[in-house]
């Protein structure tokens, strides 16, 4: 007789989707396997450590549930075993049921069935807890982490792949690890439980019951096997798509203007297409398991009742024994099935463990000497002694250069593109690290000071605004945190944005949206020039400080700068040279050396590399 199966209660199990991994821009070439997967378990553990506690509480938890979850279909077989033999009993003339023994062994069931139940509720509830707080922690270490690493670093590996491992891979650890601890468990106990209720039961059905194991274990590491390279593929490509879609929906207008959208989308087609056949692959694999995991199932439960039929005939084994035990036979095959796809998840919680944490590796920028200089001190004297930088080992941008830039002096910085203009202050700024050489202020090394301190000296002026979604007060303010409303207006006034801030909308509570293009260029330009104001440095570095700006507004400009330059040691990077002929000294760079230094007539009369560029810009 065929017997329906019995859904008691168990382990609630996720439904385990690795999920795909954010921009990282246009990936070719063989799926990489993890690099150290053991390694990366170990480190996985080291977080784990401070919840020792509560994850014991919750697998034990676990491991109650489960063993409830086991013991309640030989229970459900003793109740059926009752009402069995008191339906004899009554066509043979017999009492019946005898419900004294079989309502106790029902509310024994239904207990086991709520307790089960409330033991998962709570399990599920702690490992959801850690799980998230293991997801806090690392984001929490990742952002600092970002803060500490030198920029030469994100010179090398695209924004959106940093911020796919901040989002996609921390969430994919976090939603799946908890989880799969605890499927882990559980399914060992289910497995193990199953077994040994089989043995209690009947050796001989459970020596035929078991003869599917090894079958259905071949199947699962074969198919685990060749599922886990498509996965891989998937993940990769994944992050190709979604580099694209972010390069692409961040330069919509450039798209736009130059008619690519063509371009853009066969791109975008390629890598989806590639996407596409190693997802389908992925999950095609992958769900091989289920199906053939029934068969063999339903072979080894077809000898178990052929068996078990025959059994019963000769009064070994009773009704609800049977029952019991094709309930078990059919248990055995579930854990396997779970652990197949707890193989698939961990692998893909590792590989992305696996991108976290070699994020949180990476080498951080050199720490600050413990006896620093006081900032104090510095007046504002720079000098650079036979600097040598590149931004690789092998192609140094900065040879061999040297200045002494006096305390108070306005010195530009002029020379074609590529020369090491800009390089040069991100130098100062300790940005990066020179090679060889020494930059000093005031005759102390850059070095000997904290690099709070020595950024907290210095305000820049970058050609590339940036401006966070704020108000405009928020934005001034950026420059000198503690200022007050009235600081921030006459900071603003100083660098003539007053005016068009207050015939904005709103004026100094206006929000500037994310992409700050609810204000023009170079209204942007002016707010950042008013935030430097703000912070009042001893040294003041523009880079192309007013090239977004018009002619007149750059005349107003200048004015504010003249006077924000009094008495402060000041770097002006220009293209157009007409806006450096007051310079105290103009540092002419070719070729990451200076090829001439000297005031603007100075340079004029030698008929120079600096005349040349002065007198091709006014030719006309």
């Amino acid at each position: 007789m065929s017997q329906p199966r019995q859904n008691a209660p168990q382990q609630a199990q996720p439904a385990f989707r690795p999920r795909g991994r954010g921009p990282g821009g246009p990936m070719a070439g063989p799926v990489e396997k993890a690099k150290d997967f053991k390694g990366t378990l170990r480190q996985l553990a080291n977080y784990l450590k401070p919840f020792k506690v509560r994850i014991i509480i919750s697998l034990i938890f676990a491991v109650v549930s489960t063993i409830l979850a086991v013991i309640s279909p030989a229970v459900l077989g003793q109740a059926v075993t009752v009402v069995f033999d008191g339906s004899t009993s009554r066509m043979g003339g017999g009492p019946g049921v005898d419900f004294d023994m079989l309502v106790p062994i029902i509310i024994f069931l239904a207990v086991l069935y709520v307790l089960s139940s409330i033991f998962t509720l709570f399990q599920g509830a702690i490992i959801a807890g850690v799980s998230q707080r293991v997801s806090y922690n690392l984001r929490t270490k990742f952002y600092a982490k970002i803060n500490k690493l030198p920029l030469g670093y994100f010179d090398n590996i695209p924004h959106g792949d940093v911020l796919s491992r901040m989002t996609n891979d921390i969430d994919l650890m976090g939603d799946s690890l908890g989880q799969s601890l605890t499927a882990l468990i559980t399914s060992a106990i289910t497995l193990v439980g199953a077994i040994a209720m089989m043995l209690v039961i009947s050796v001989p059905m459970t020596g035929v019951a078991l003869l599917v194991l090894p079958l259905s274990l071949v199947i699962v590491m074969f198919i685990v096997k060749k599922s886990q390279k498509f996965f891989r593929s998937q993940q990769k490509y994944l992050g190709a798509v979604n580099g694209q879609i972010e390069e692409v929906f961040a330069g919509h207008l450039v798209v736009k203007a130059f008619n690519a959208e063509e371009k853009v989308t066969k791109n975008f087609d390629k890598d989806n297409d590639v996407l596409y056949a190693s997802a389908w692959k992925a999950n095609f694999v992958s769900t091989l398991i289920f199906p053939l995991m029934f068969f063999v199932g339903n072979v080894g439960y077809v000898a178990v009742a052929v068996l078990g039929a025959y059994l019963a005939i000769q009064g070994a084994l009773a009704v609800g024994a049977i029952l019991a035990f094709v309930q078990y036979s059919r248990r055995i095959t579930d854990p396997i099935n779970m652990l197949a796809q707890i193989s698939n998840v961990l692998q893909s919680t590792v590989a992305a463990a696996e991108r976290v944490f070699e994020f949180l590796n990476q080498e951080e920028e050199q720490p600050d000497e413990e006896n620093t200089t006081d900032p104090d001190i510095i007046e504002g004297r720079v000098g650079f002694e036979q600097v040598k930088f590149g931004y690789t080992a092998d192609k140094p941008v900065i040879h061999n250069f040297s200045a002494d830039i006096k305390q108070g002096q306005r010195t530009a910085i002029v020379g074609p593109t590529g020369a090491g203009k800009t390089t040069i202050v991100k130098l100062l700024m300790r940005y990066y690290d020179i090679d060889e050489g020494q930059i000093s202020l005031d005759g102390h090394s850059i070095t000997d000071f904290k690099r709070d301190d020595l950024r907290g000296m210095i305000a820049m002026v970058l050609q590339d605004t940036w401006l966070f979604n704020g108000t405009i007060m928020e934005n001034i303010r950026y420059g000198r945190l503690d200022a007050t409303d009235d600081e921030v207006i006459e900071a603003a006034k100083a660098a003539h944005a007053h005016h068009f801030i207050m015939a904005l909308p709103g004026g100094y509570d206006m929000e500037i949206n994310e992409e700050a293009n609810n204000i023009s260029q170079g209204q942007k330009q002016l707010l950042t020039i008013a935030r430097a104001i703000l912070s009042n440095p001893k040294i003041l570095i523009l880079d192309e400080a007013t090239s977004s700006v018009d002619t007149r507004t750059e005349q107003l400009i200048q004015k504010a700068m003249d006077s924000l330059m009094q008495g402060r040691t000041s770097f002006i990077i220009a293209h157009r040279l007409s806006t450096i002929r007051h310079a105290d000294l103009i540092l002419v760079m070719k070729d990451g050396d200076i090829a001439e230094q000297g005031t603007h007539q100075e340079l004029l009369s030698r008929n120079g590399f600096y005349s040349e560029l002065y007198n091709a810009q006014f030719e006309g």
